[in-house]
């Protein structure tokens, strides 16, 4: 027997979550990537806030996952996660506990497989499965050639239609050398546009309830 068939499944850790507002970063295999850390760190410097990231295997090639401060969920997660029927299904269980979604970066490829509906990873699937009344950001990132093709565009304007809201890519010189539009927004305007989320769910909250439960 392999060893790996005598690895004990991993266990959720999202019932011991601490914060109000649960946010769920998803990230790709994009240069942008390196920035993973980084991000998560300032997420969590909101006020109530928790934090759980979904990468895909790509990403991993980017980031150490040791050196982020919170869970990170993976394909090999959802696959060794469940063993019976019994058993949770992890994109799921990722779907009800998230509050909002942001996915940074989101690399072409991934941001083409959400547009056809491809879900072949956990990420794609916890999109694929996500909620629409709840917000889904997502931060392109790519080499401006990639970006400039006319495919993205219209790929864009999808996810758009489906009611995701893009954090646009921003023009710079790329880690390639090249100079042009395709870098993922800065992390300040990152946190700022989940942050007004968080603040609109926290008003929301506070509203008085109507006459009549309406």
């Amino acid at each position: 027997m392999q060893a790996d068939s005598l690895r004990a499944p991993p266990k959720l850790d999202l019932l011991t979550s601490c914060g109000n507002f649960h946010v769920l970063v998803g990230v790709t295999g994009s240069v942008a990537a390196v920035k993973l850390p980084l991000l998560v760190s300032q997420l969590l410097e909101i006020p109530g806030v928790d934090v759980r990231v979904v990468t895909t295997e790509h990403a991993c090639h980017f980031y150490d996952p040791g050196d982020v401060d919170v869970r990170v969920y993976s394909d090999v997660d959802e696959w060794q996660l469940w063993s019976k029927r019994s058993d949770p299904v992890l994109h799921i269980e990722l779907r009800r506990w998230a509050d909002l979604l942001v996915i940074a970066p989101l690399d072409a490829n991934t941001l083409g497989k959400i547009a056809s509906g491809i879900c072949d990873n956990l990420l794609a699937r916890v999109v694929r499965a996500w909620d629409p009344s709840r917000p889904l950001l997502f931060c392109p990132a790519m080499n401006t050639a990639m970006w400039n093709h006319p495919i993205t565009s219209r790929q864009v304007d999808t996810l758009k239609e489906f009611g995701y809201v893009e954090v646009p890519c921003i023009f710079k010189e790329l880690v390639c050398g090249d100079r042009g539009k395709g870098a993922m927004a800065e992390l300040s305007v990152i946190v700022d546009v989940v942050n007004q989320y968080i603040q609109k769910a926290a008003e929301s909250s506070q509203e008085p309830a109507r006459p009549g439960g309406k």
